[in-house]
């Protein structure tokens, strides 16, 4: 059995090619249906974000020919002609597959390192496929761990803890000034798209109350419907400007729109309580003078993206323990896929192997004169038992080292399949099982 992966991202295809093999949520069913139904493939699930696209699959055959299989169906399903973007994609095969998708769903391969979006939009993938029926025991072991490596490198490492955008740092640095921001106003100057992301960050914090001061008064009321507050006209800005304890400015003028007079007329009305001032305009709306004032913070683009270089920093340290976490992971998940794929033997083996010593034993016992109904349930029970569990043990021991092995592994475990005539047993465990599935739904 093997595993697959084929895929393109932010770092390997541009914007308008991500988005000609980009899978709608309309389109997951049966993309992943005729995946499957089509043949080259047993399992598979389909990661469709705007930064990325990638079709994790299980094989039952070699993997060079289940990649080159999956390349096609990514340009057959989306009807593009031949090959067209394969320079974009990246394939990858067994350990490599399972690395790149547990570096995924850590955020390890992200836009953003550490960011936590990713893992639940892996989570989604994996709901998908679940409901369109396309996944088995090998993606459901490998999601299964691919989730808890994640929780582990979150647990263990602090790669999402620093802040790594310009707001997020903006608010962080808000939060140190004040103890609490929940009982703070805010003052919005601006009302683009920098200005609303601190915004949302600030109510994640609690904030309720916001000033918008906005040159066009309608977008202005729109920021107000989304979060609340009073919109203030810009010919008043330098007035309220005493009610806010902290402001966050991004408009487009070309020149500065708080002055150091405005600043310190502010402060007297406020009797010194400290205003807090996020100037992440380009170029910069607050005049510098004001950070000279006592009781004024105040911090600029540049100031916030040299924090953000920093937490960066920190983040890459952290993803370097992570990356060993990563590789500790992989090699226990090949362990627990190894013995996965030699249970269904072993189970036929010591059937095959308890039946022949209850046959032998029915044959010779009459050598062993009389014994009570007891005595003879716990040579069958325990004796033959216990030589059969001592007489599988280097079996077992073998069959493991084999299918850790990548040249000879399977043909060890076909070898065992011949030497014992295991095929038909492991067909009728097999019936077995699916009987016992079928009656519990």
């Amino acid at each position: 059995m093997s595993i697959i992966l084929v895929g393109l991202n932010h770092k390997t295809a541009p914007v308008e090619v991500r988005e000609r093999l980009a899978f709608s949520e309309t389109m997951l069913t049966p993309a992943l249906r005729t995946l499957v139904e089509s043949g080259g493939v047993s399992e598979a699930m389909i990661v469709s974000t705007c930064n990325r696209v990638e079709i994790v699959a299980a094989s039952p055959s070699d993997s060079a020919p289940s990649l080159q299989r999956v390349c096609h169906f990514l340009h057959e399903f989306h009807r593009l002609p031949g090959l067209l973007y394969k320079e974009h994609l990246y394939t990858h095969a067994d350990k490599l597959a399972v690395r790149h998708l547990f570096r995924v769903a850590a955020s390890l391969d992200s836009m953003v390192l550490g960011e936590s979006q990713v893992l639940g939009q892996v989570k989604t993938a994996y709901s998908k496929a679940q409901e369109a029926g396309t996944l088995g025991k090998v993606l459901n072991q490998l999601l299964t761990r691919t989730f808890n490596v994640a929780k582990r490198i979150r647990t263990e490492t602090e790669i999402g803890g620093a802040a790594t955008s310009v707001s997020s740092v903006a608010i962080e640095l808000t939060k140190k000034i004040f103890d609490r921001l929940d009982n703070k106003r805010v003052l919005l100057v601006g009302a683009g798209e920098m200005t609303e992301l601190a915004a949302r960050y600030l109510v994640n914090e609690g904030v309720t109350q916001f000033l918008i001061c906005n040159r066009t008064p309608e977008r202005a009321t729109e920021l107000c419907e989304k979060f609340g507050g009073e919109v203030i006209e810009f010919s008043r800005l330098k007035f309220e400007l005493p009610r806010a304890d902290i402001v966050v400015c991004s408009t487009g003028a070309s020149d500065y729109i708080i002055t150091a007079t405005d600043c310190k007329r502010a402060l007297e009305i406020r009797r010194y309580r400290p205003i807090f001032f996020i100037d992440i305009s380009v170029p910069r709306n607050v005049d510098p003078a004001i950070g000279k004032l006592d009781n004024i913070f105040l911090f600029d683009i540049d100031d916030l993206e040299g924090v953000v270089g920093e937490n960066l920093k920190q983040r890459q340290k952290e993803a370097d323990k992570a990356e060993s976490i990563v590789e500790t992971e992989v090699e226990a998940f090949f362990e627990r896929l190894d013995i996965l794929e030699i249970g269904p033997t072993i189970a036929a083996l010591k059937e095959h192997l308890t039946e022949i010593a209850l046959s032998e034993f029915e044959r010779t016992r009459h050598k062993l004169g009389s014994l009570t109904p007891e005595q003879e349930e716990a040579i069958k029970q325990h004796l033959l038992s216990s030589l059969v569990n001592k007489f599988m043990h280097p079996l077992i021991t073998t069959l493991r080292e084999g299918t850790r092995s990548s040249n000879g592994g399977c043909n060890i475990v076909e070898l065992y399949h011949q030497a014992y005539d295991l095929k038909e047993r492991l067909s009728e465990l097999e019936d077995r099982r699916s009987g016992t599935k079928d009656r519990r739904h």
